[in-house]
């Protein structure tokens, strides 16, 4: 058996929980932030399908090259003894008789013939499958239904929407009928699977002025036209450099093929090696640049997009944004290039010259829609924060001291002057602990929707309350199911009325994490076993 995370083997059980549930005939989602191991968890699912169902047909697809090559690999490394194959013209294999087969979609979308009776459809990177029906991944799909109607297609993506028709589990064509689970960034990062990321203040912000938007983003010549100007180059590459200094692995994303040159002109320049890499750049040439850049003999590599996907280098720790976005799929791809954990790395630090966190607020707080910030005339940029004045954090402005140097504020109020300062994380938003003296559980009813349980902390004078939706389906109800296996050994309820029955089999947390969510606080974390506050955070006694 393939050894799994804790969250890897909750998303491999909800897939056939819901197949086996009433999602049995529909397509579920599973979405994992950027560094947390699709691979595996794909290598997972096409194992234990072969184990519970006996002789079965899956095809692993994508449409980026690396990934295929990394996802069989992985699968190999794990399941050594997998009757396991690549149809990939750019790697050169033309495999399709073996049990699991990782597809490149360019290669294999009007080949369905070949691989006959297909079961299992795995798209990694499923936000990239457009809606429209005449596309190679939906002409490949459909073709792969009409020797099996019943397949079953399985979707893993870090980000579950895209620009033009949000969700990818919502509205009509939708491929998706929901998310069966989901990881945090946050949660991901607070259990170490993922490298924490920061932001710092930067003098310099991209200006993108009468820049048109097409297909819901940036018409990339006016954007390269607007942004690309030498001075601004200058100062930016100066900035990267002075808040790099301390740092190994630099990822800069330009606007443009000439925007990325003349950059790495500017690093060059001042004697840091810069390499750059397009989509027409040779794959060894590609490679050979990668693997410098992993080894430290390349220190800066700058790209346009095509090191937003299937890139693995966790040895970055430095990502500068001089590419402005309308896309949030993309601002959480870029930034996620940053998340992987690396021996000696303590965070990554995100300098945003392209004021794409304004756009789309901190990049575990996505809008479920995937819809950027808009902002409103006469709202002034960055109002919510403000500058550490010894180290240069962005701070929610309502923190009275700083989470990175301990600088604690007096009555000075230093709001950030451009957009470009707004936190990376939601977590910049101050948050307090609360101890838990009592947990109570209640049915909560409400008209034209199914019931939940009702779970209301006291701690103190002081109640807050979350509502566990184990009648309800898709999504919702996996996020019951995965609350109910963190505080039982056993299996989960199947509805509300079993949960409250077997309520004394929960353990109860021993504190609560509160956040202040607009009008409302909002519970973020539970604690069990805690003996001591987490490093930065404070318990509120009442």
């Amino acid at each position: 058996m393939l050894q799994l995370r804790p969250y890897q083997r909750q998303a491999v059980d909800s897939v056939f929980e819901w197949f086996e549930g009433d999602g049995h005939d529909s397509n579920p989602l599973i979405v994992l932030p950027t560094g947390t191991g699709k691979s595996l968890v794909l290598s997972e699912i096409c194992r234990r399908s072969i184990a519970e169902y006996g002789e079965m047909k899956i095809v692993v697809v994508t449409h980026v090259m690396e990934l295929i090559a990394q996802n069989h690999a992985e699968m190999m490394s794990q399941w050594p003894q997998a009757d396991a194959g690549i149809y990939s013209a750019g790697i050169g294999k033309r495999q399709h008789r073996p049990t699991v087969v990782f597809c490149g979609i360019q290669s294999v979308h009007s080949k369905a013939h070949l691989f006959q009776k297909v079961d299992f459809v795995i798209v990694d990177e499923a936000h990239l499958i457009p809606r429209k029906a005449q596309t190679m991944y939906q002409r490949f799909l459909n073709s792969l239904r009409v020797a099996n109607p019943h397949i079953k297609i399985i979707g893993l993506t870090a980000t579950p929407y895209r620009m033009d028709s949000g969700t990818l589990h919502t509205g009509d064509g939708a491929l998706f009928d929901g998310i069966c689970y989901e990881y945090s960034v946050l949660d991901a990062i607070r259990e170490g699977f993922l490298s924490n990321i920061v932001t710092k203040n930067t003098r310099v912000a991209l200006n993108t002025t009468g820049v048109h938007t097409r297909g819901g983003e940036f018409i990339q010549a006016e954007l390269q036209n607007a942004v690309d100007i030498d001075e601004t180059n200058r100062m930016a590459v100066e900035e990267i450099i002075e808040w790099g200094k301390d740092r190994r692995s630099w990822l800069i994303f330009g606007s443009g093929v000439e925007h990325c040159r003349h950059l790495q002109d500017h690093f060059l320049s001042r004697g840091i090696v810069c390499e750059t890499i397009f989509g027409d750049t040779p794959k060894e040439d590609r490679a050979q640049i990668i693997n410098e850049f992993k080894r430290g003999e390349v220190q800066a590599l700058c790209s346009m997009g095509v090191l937003t996907t299937g890139f693995n280098a966790p040895n970055v720790d430095l990502i500068a944004m001089l590419r402005p976005t309308q896309s949030p799929g993309l601002y959480v791809q870029i930034v996620g290039r940053g998340m992987r954990i690396a021996e000696g790395k303590k965070d990554c630090l995100i300098l945003d010259f392209a004021r794409n966190i304004q756009r789309h607020g901190p990049v575990d707080a996505i809008t479920s829609n995937g819809k950027p910030h808009v902002e409103r005339e006469g709202e002034s940029e960055g109002a919510l924060v403000k500058n550490c004045p010894v180290c240069k954090s962005v701070l929610h402005l309502s923190a009275r001291q700083c989470l990175d140097c301990g600088y604690e504020f007096q009555q000075e109020i230093q709001i950030a002057p451009t957009a470009s300062t707004l936190p990376v994380l939601s977590t910049a938003a101050p948050t307090y602990w609360l101890d838990v003296e009592e947990v109570k559980y209640a049915v909560h009813t409400k008209v034209g929707k199914p019931d939940s349980m009702k779970v209301t902390y006291h701690c103190g004078f002081l109640k807050y309350s979350e509502w566990i939706c184990f009648n309800h389906e898709g999504y919702a109800k996996q996020k019951a199911l995965a609350w109910w296996r963190k505080r039982s050994p056993n299996p989960p309820p199947e509805n509300v009325a079993e949960a409250i029955q077997r309520r004394g089999e929960l353990k109860a947390p021993d504190a609560i994490q509160v956040k202040r969510n607009g009008k409302f606080d909002e519970i973020t974390r539970h604690a069990f076993d805690m003996p001591r506050m987490p490093p930065g955070e404070a318990r509120l006694s009442v």
